[in-house]
């Protein structure tokens, strides 16, 4: 649990999402998308609290129009998290959110227009220090392209995503990542190792309407985990038709199942079976709900008996063995106490707590001894 990640990551440049640094080495942002009325400031500013409270590092809202970008700015200046505009057809809006302080643009340059429309996101881009996101997607390919492959392939996203490129190429504009999104799996992971073998710039995953939290989350755990394991991607989004908090919960659990993210807690817990001493279920439960709000790394394994839990134990830096009459605790891999059932969760929650607590003021007279 405490071992380094094996991955090796892609070698890409880096570029700044506000004071998010993506790619070159950069831990891989987690993003999601809001689902509010941007002309409803105070709706999407709230869900933008919660995305940000849940751990995301950098939100993409949705601006479809001039009034939407007016709402953009008075949404940007009441929030924390830098800020992606999604922006489609009309270039005017880019210029806008530019100048209002969004902190990337997800433009397709393929739908923005003309070639002078173009530049003129470009050099606001540039004045202004934005990244742009070139954003791909199987479901809405130009129509040349669908023509000439049929249907949408990995082949099909990739020309299209290096015709984006060439359009900033031609504008000396580096500072941008791409995506290349399809729903199918196959076809997003075959597009993405192409594009990965293509160019130096950030790559950011996604599998395009993955499906409902249970059906999304597995599909995009089986493609994004494809490729992360490959060192390919640099932020990633689980797209779920669930509340966006899910996708950012989501996509921590599956950066910290490869070890490449450690935020909040790391669950270690059995299925449970005849031999469980206590409600396994129930208790996981229980904690994962309560401890939501913590974001400092903590390793705490919950088993339900004697096979396997002082094993696990002994890895956490808390653990939780089944036992009669009474569950053992271990601190840091040492048995340290013993809890009975009737108030296992909150003993326990309080157990945690407290060591999350000696672990955040650990960290904080190291960092003054540095200083």
């Amino acid at each position: 649990m405490h071992m380094q990640s094996p991955i090796q990551r892609r070698q890409s440049r880096q570029i700044h999402v506000g004071n998010v640094p993506v790619g070159g080495g950069a831990p891989i942002a987690v993003q999601s998308m809001t689902n509010t009325d941007t002309l409803d400031v105070a709706a999407t500013v709230a869900q933008i609290r919660q995305l940000e409270a849940a751990g995301a590092d950098i939100v993409r809202v949705s601006v479809p129009t001039m009034e939407a970008a007016e709402t953009f700015g008075q949404i940007k200046r009441q929030v924390a998290v830098p800020l992606v505009a999604d922006i489609h057809f009309d270039y005017k809006i880019a210029l806008r959110v530019a100048e209002l302080g969004v902190d990337c643009l997800r433009i397709n340059p393929g739908n923005i227009g003309r070639e002078d429309r173009v530049r003129a996101v470009v050099d606001a881009a540039r004045e202004h220090g934005i990244p742009i996101r070139i954003g791909v997607n199987a479901g809405s390919l130009e129509k040349d392209l669908q023509k000439k492959y049929g249907e949408p392939t990995p082949e099909a996203l990739v020309e299209s995503a290096m015709r984006h490129i060439e359009h900033l190429d031609r504008l000396d504009f580096q500072d941008f990542k791409v995506s290349v999104k399809a729903s199918d799996v196959f076809m997003a992971v075959a597009a993405y190792r192409q594009l990965a073998q293509r160019i130096d710039q950030p790559l950011h995953l996604g599998i395009t309407e993955a499906g409902g939290l249970r059906s999304g989350t597995v599909k995009s755990s089986i493609g994004l985990g494809m490729l992360l394991m490959e060192g390919i991607g640099d932020t990633i989004r689980v797209s779920l038709a669930a509340d966006p908090v899910e996708e950012i919960k989501v996509g921590y659990d599956m950066l910290k199942s490869l070890r490449l993210r450690s935020k909040g807690i790391n669950f270690v817990a059995c299925p449970s079976c005849s031999r469980q001493n206590f409600d396994v279920i129930g208790t996981m439960n229980a904690l994962e709900e309560r401890l939501d709000d913590i974001m400092t790394p903590l390793d705490v394994s919950v088993i339900g008996c004697v096979v396997n839990g002082p094993g696990e134990a002994k890895e956490s830096d808390i653990g939780l063995t089944g036992g009669d009459p009474a569950n053992l605790v271990y601190i840091d891999g040492k048995p340290a106490s013993k809890l009975r059932n009737d108030h296992l969760v909150d003993d326990l929650e309080a157990l945690i707590r407290d060591k999350v607590r000696e672990k955040e003021a650990r960290e904080r007279d190291t960092i003054a001894r540095e200083a």
